[in-house]
């Protein structure tokens, strides 16, 4: 199989943001890219023919939930992730970290790793950096991504630095049995840390540069900081890392917040927010953000947004997706999805080239950050 590798194509004049493409297995991705969240191994109300249509290149689906369901060990039997859900494109996995943290009431942490209970039925179940990087590699995954601590906030430096430092000796044990048996089609990713200190931040990147990865991610953000202090830390923190290699904002997503993002630098995208408001009536359109249910939208015959080439919106009237919703149908989180991912990707499109034209500030208003 081929091996994983990213090349940049094309600088932008007056911002850091970049095009570039990332080489895999399954496929060459243009960035910056969106990756819809798969979660099981589907990305909600989405068959994946539909994705390819929108020209979806690469997926993430969850380590955690597939380890529990239907477990990663059948998934490998059934030919691996890719030949189980009928995806041929590329895919990302996580390491599972991120759903630890979440449920942080069910798990108990130790140099180790993880003892969890699991939140379908209670049992209980250890994840550590090597078996992390076993159940990827038996998923399948194109990217995969080592197994870290989520530095909650709010969190003193004391802490936010015990945290970042358990994460890169875990970094350190995912990369050095990652080695030990894999081939080079999978690229496994570090993932920066640090909370929101940038001295811990810039500890992070140098302690993850002396490991060697050939992607890098920031994780530990959009967990409940205020979005000012958020860009605050990307800002410090992107020029960090190597220029090389494709740079991944985990779990960040408003329109707002990606487009801030690609003009620091950062290639790589996801987040479960187009899908999610999807299901709860919250649409991204061209004029701003729709909430579906509205009374107001009861006799609307315009489609959702008059500027996108969807099916949903060739065909349904704003009345139309407000009554599915009210009334619980199913087809209401199909076609709101359909409508939700279409407006990410063509935004992501859009970015592309803008980028190429250097007219990235002024198509997006950024008040324009020093290229590197």
């Amino acid at each position: 199989m081929a091996s994983f590798s990213y090349e940049v194509i094309h600088k932008d004049a007056r911002s850091s943001a970049r095009l570039g493409v990332l080489h895999t297995a399954h496929g060459d991705i243009p960035t910056p890219v969106f990756m819809p969240v798969g979660t099981a191994g589907a990305v909600k109300a989405m068959p994946g023919s539909w994705l390819e249509t929108l020209d979806a290149r690469v997926i993430l689906a969850n380590t955690y939930h597939l380890y529990l369901r239907p477990g990663h060990e059948r998934v490998q039997r059934l030919g691996g992730l890719h030949q189980f859900m009928a995806w041929s494109r590329a895919i990302l996995t996580d390491s599972g970290g991120y759903q630890v943290f979440s449920h942080r009431d069910l798990r108990r942490i130790s140099e180790d790793g993880v003892w969890f209970k699991s939140h379908l039925d209670g049992s209980s179940h250890f994840l550590g950096p090597e078996k992390a990087m076993d159940i990827q590699r038996a998923l399948g995954s194109d990217i995969a991504m080592v197994f870290d601590e989520c530095t909650p906030y709010p969190c003193g430096k004391i802490d936010a630095q015990a945290s970042m430092e358990l994460s890169m000796r875990w970094a350190r044990r995912c990369k050095d049995h990652w080695m030990r048996g894999s081939d080079d089609s999978i690229a496994l990713f570090g993932i920066v840390q640090g909370g929101i200190f940038p001295d811990l931040r810039k500890l992070s990147v140098e302690k993850l540069l002396d490991i060697g990865f050939p992607g890098m991610a920031v994780g530990g953000l959009s967990v409940g900081e205020p979005r000012d202090l958020m860009h605050e830390v990307l800002e410090s923190t992107v020029p960090l890392l190597p220029s090389d290699r494709p740079r991944y904002l985990m779990g960040v997503g408003t329109p707002d917040d990606i487009i801030h993002a690609v003009g620091l630098g950062v290639d790589m995208f996801d987040c479960v927010l187009p899908t999610r408001n999807a299901r709860n009536g919250c649409l991204f359109t061209s004029e701003g953000r729709i909430l579906i249910k509205n009374a107001a939208y009861a006799e609307d015959a315009r489609p959702l947004d008059s500027k996108c080439a969807c099916m949903t919106c060739r065909n349904y009237s704003r009345a139309y997706l407000r009554h599915l919703f009210m009334a619980g149908e199913h087809l209401s989180a199909v076609l709101n999805t359909l409508h939700n991912l279409t407006f990410y990707l063509d935004m992501m499109h859009k970015i592309r080239e803008a980028i190429a034209l250097n007219l990235y500030v002024e198509r997006f208003e950024l008040t324009g950050n020093k290229p590197e």
